[in-house]
């Protein structure tokens, strides 16, 4: 049985949206698109080859796909760790409106999204991982089907835009497994599921 992980960059004020440019998600008149980039160092890149070193397969919601799959296919070089993995290994999508996909190794999936990663997970090994997602993401929260997040959280607050702890999420317990800060100040974060939170009094 394969184990799920999301990979979420987040702003201090907990806004996922449009972090690697400023078209990369205006919906809701959002204009901080970008906002990660000026703190990428080598730090946060050896981070991410550490997370894209794992995966064996990718499980990506609609709007998160459009915007891999207009990049990714087009970076060829066999050394690059992230190109290598997203354009060789399988990708599955959830969506209620996609007919078709282009890039190599998709699969769709167009039923019900938590009986579809569930029966996912059971059917493969190894790490299933999600980038980005929030809106499919919060879905799967809120069915325990998110095993690890990667929460990695950038020294800046937007004050608008899409979060991915939204109001109504379900309460969820988690342990912090590992966490570093690089040369930039983006906190890095790692976190198991461990199921619902517990409750005391300091009365």
């Amino acid at each position: 049985m394969a184990t799920l992980s999301l990979t979420q960059f987040l702003t201090l004020d907990g806004v996922h949206q449009a972090p690697g440019g400023p078209d990369e998600d205006r919906s809701g008149g959002f204009e901080h698109g970008g906002w990660s980039v000026p703190f990428g160092d080598e730090d946060f890149g050896r981070r991410i080859e550490e997370i894209f070193a794992r995966p064996t397969a990718f499980l990506l919601g609609r709007r998160t796909y459009d915007i891999f799959a207009g990049y990714w296919p087009k970076q060829t070089d066999p050394s690059d760790p992230v190109a290598s993995k997203l354009n060789a290994l399988p990708k599955y999508v959830a969506t209620t409106t996609l007919d078709s996909a282009g890039w190599e190794h998709t699969t769709l999936l167009r039923g019900d999204v938590v009986q579809e990663v569930a029966a996912l997970k059971e059917s493969l090994d190894g790490e299933i991982q999600m980038h980005g997602s929030a809106g499919l993401a919060r879905t799967l929260l809120d069915h325990d089907l998110i095993d690890t997040l990667h929460l990695h959280v950038f020294p800046v607050v937007l004050g608008s835009g899409r979060r991915l702890f939204a109001e109504g999420v379900r309460p969820t317990a988690f342990r912090l497994v590992e966490a570093s800060v690089t040369g930039t100040g983006v906190t890095l974060h790692t976190y198991e599921r461990v199921g619902r939170p517990t409750y005391g009094s300091y009365a």
